[in-house]
């Protein structure tokens, strides 16, 4: 599988829109090359260099299998359109959460897609641990793409 962004490219930086800076927006994403069978999409975002270890961003989950991109500024709601629910990233909030590390060296954000031979049920709210635990066997295929910013 292949994930992409309009906004930026893979190990370049996020622009500042899609900070937690500057706008918040969640950056558009889109992917391609999906294996047979898949039923959902997960995608998460965690940020491997955080004072202390990885922190998660942002959790999406039961993406609907014909769906091929998540646009620009998705809401900080539980639940969107077709089914797809939002996770609690590490503040403790539904939805995405842009980078914003402390001054010093710039982080790096991977943005993971995981193609499922499942639904997930679970409710939204749940964190990147709980998604994982639930998709354990369920994964056929996985993409990063990965944006970088410090200050």
């Amino acid at each position: 599988m292949l994930l992409t962004s309009d906004a930026f490219t893979s190990n370049d930086v996020i622009p500042l829109r899609f900070t937690g800076q500057s706008g918040n927006f969640s950056p558009p994403l889109s992917w391609s090359e999906a294996p047979a069978g898949v039923k959902s999409f997960a995608l998460v975002c965690v940020d491997p260099d955080a004072p202390s270890g990885m922190f998660t961003h942002w959790v999406v989950f039961n993406i609907p299998a014909d769906y091929q991109e998540l646009k620009t500024g998705l809401p900080p709601k539980p639940a969107l359109l077709d089914g797809v629910l939002q996770g609690k990233n590490d503040w403790g909030e539904i939805g995405y959460s842009g980078p914003d590390p402390p001054p010093g060296k710039p982080h790096r954000y991977y943005f993971k897609l995981f193609a499922l031979d499942t639904m997930i049920d679970l409710p939204a709210g749940i964190s990147h641990a709980d998604l994982r635990a639930r998709t354990s066997g369920h994964v056929l295929a996985e993409a990063d793409l990965i944006g970088t910013y410090g200050t």
